[in-house]
């Protein structure tokens, strides 16, 4: 029964996973979870009295993946070409440093190069890949509206690629906040906020 419970609970954990794009995708984790969580079950003997309820439990989780296969697939093709996407960017710069004092500087005209050539041998089946078709009109959508504003930072030395570290100082700045409330004599019964950093 203990081993019962662990494995609904993980399954429960399997089919409702948060995502956080772009570079987390919860269904997609959840998915290679459940097929984890089937190939543990497989090898459970289905003969005896004691695994009955496991083996009804493999059969529905088999049913599950069977159904999900090819969207499970597509996903996974689209969160590989996101892989590559971000690869042409250089992102995250931690992973993409170089050793080699003797190569030249990264341009944004280089990057434009990378990105336009990486987008026309991205050719998704529209009609039997929605994942991928998804990505494809989202990323040509960004590409051709403000593409070009998104390479200054390749040109400008000491330029980051994103905003993060800006972001996570003003989370911290938020965290900081405190409020607190004053009695207001202008009418009985109302106060004043005031937001003050600690």
């Amino acid at each position: 029964m203990k081993v019962e419970s662990q494995l609904r609970a993980a399954i429960r954990d399997a089919v409702n996973r948060a995502s956080r794009k772009p570079f987390y995708w919860g269904g997609l984790a959840g998915y290679r979870q459940l097929e984890a969580i089937a190939q543990a079950l497989h090898t459970v003997p289905p003969d005896q009295i004691e695994t009955a309820y496991l083996h009804q439990l493999t059969l529905q989780v088999d049913r599950a993946l069977h159904a999900n296969r090819a969207l499970a697939q597509d996903v996974a093709d689209a969160y590989a070409q996101l892989q590559r996407i971000a690869d042409c960017l250089r992102y995250p710069p931690s992973s993409h440093v170089s050793f080699d004092k003797q190569a030249l500087p990264l341009t944004s005209q280089q990057v434009k190069m990378d990105m336009e050539r990486l987008l026309q041998e991205f050719k998704p089946d529209f009609k039997r890949q929605p994942a991928q078709a998804a990505l494809y009109f989202a990323w040509l959508r960004v590409w051709q509206t403000c593409g070009p504003d998104l390479l200054h930072c390749y040109d400008i030395p000491g330029l980051p690629q994103d905003n993060l570290q800006l972001e996570a100082f003003f989370g911290q700045l938020r965290r900081k906040q405190r409020r607190i409330s004053l009695p207001w004599t202008g009418s009985p019964g109302r106060s004043q906020v005031y937001t003050r950093i600690t």
